[in-house]
């Protein structure tokens, strides 16, 4: 997936700015990935719960895109989102629109 319209301008910033940095980072993710019990739906979907618990809304887009991409159907990528409702908070509903639009644009 590279279509840059989903990548927040803070993380290009951080790719540009910070190449050896963001490589590093990259590489952590992809061993932390690589170490993963779970399949790639249910941990795109995990990730999904983790940003919008966290208010990171500037991720949702892409790792939207990424839980379709492996297989996660436009409920459960809703339901995830909604999995930190009771131990978060509303404040998960936030990042609803934004994974919704992102889910519908492809």
């Amino acid at each position: 997936m590279t279509d840059s319209n989903l990548i927040s301008d803070a993380f290009k910033a951080f790719m540009e700015e910070a190449p050896d940095h963001a490589s590093a980072w990259g590489t952590l993710v992809q061993h932390l990935g690589n170490a993963s019990a779970l399949d790639s739906k249910t941990s795109a979907l995990a990730y999904l719960a983790v940003l919008a618990a966290l208010h990171l809304n500037s991720g949702i887009p892409f790792h939207t895109q990424s839980a379709k991409q492996a297989g996660a159907s436009r409920e459960e990528v809703i339901s995830a989102i909604l999995v930190g409702l009771a131990p978060a908070g509303h404040s998960v509903i936030q990042a609803l629109p934004i994974a919704i639009a992102a889910y519908d644009a492809e």
